[in-house]
């Protein structure tokens, strides 16, 4: 498990996720996200040298918070990585409920406004999305081996596939302001990786077990 804030620092944190999620990076002042987190500007000024300070910190909180989820999500108990794979993606698409900003994503927001003006926040959000797909290029990777051997294409690429099919779907959700669109979106992810992996391919030995949550 990530180790996450705590007191004031982790208040600005989790607001600083809800407001940018909600109104945009641009459209979130220093002001809006201490009043959602009920602390002072000064106790901003205390964490933070400013909001992009917070932008990139929010980005590590982010990877904590999400990581500590997945970590924790049942699909790691299945044993064929192919089923942990798509239960993954099953996992994602049944988290998107509530409003917008509960469900899309602070990388995906934060980094289209910012990654030609904020290299550092581009840069922290591209970690962070390698981060999430490099937990899931470790089932492909074995997923692979077991149904795809000969396949040519590259586990990592698929991971990185997927982050970018998610994103997509919540700009789907956005432009037409309707969760279901994601939803859809990311139906039809699943069964682009199923394809890539054809279940008959290979029968996974009863002895076989899921390997330790990897962190």
């Amino acid at each position: 498990m990530i180790e996450l804030a705590t007191g004031p620092r982790r208040k600005l944190l989790d607001a600083a996720l809800h407001v940018i999620r909600a109104q945009g990076y641009a459209g979130s002042s220093v002001d809006d996200i201490c009043r959602e987190a009920g602390v002072t500007k000064g106790s901003f000024f205390h964490h933070f040298k400013g909001k992009d300070d917070l932008a990139i910190a929010a980005t590590e909180h982010w990877t904590g918070l999400t990581g500590n989820l997945f970590e924790a999500a049942p699909f790691h108990q299945k044993a064929d990585p192919r089923d942990r794979v798509l239960a993954y993606i099953d996992f994602r698409a049944a988290l998107i409920e509530g409003e917008l900003p509960d469900f899309t994503c602070l990388l995906g927001t934060m980094v289209q406004e910012t990654y030609a003006t904020h290299p550092d926040i581009r840069d922290a959000c591209n970690r962070a999305i390698l981060f999430h797909a490099r937990t899931v290029e470790a089932d492909l990777i074995e997923a692979k081996r077991l149904h795809a051997p000969k396949a040519k294409w590259v586990p990592l690429d698929v991971a990185l596939f997927a982050q970018a099919a998610i994103q997509g779907a919540f700009i789907l959700a956005k432009a037409q302001d309707d969760a279901a669109a994601a939803r859809r979106a990311i139906a039809h992810l699943r069964q682009y990786v199923a394809s890539l992996l054809p279940a008959a391919a290979r029968t996974l030995p009863r002895s076989t077990t899921p390997p330790s949550r990897r962190r």
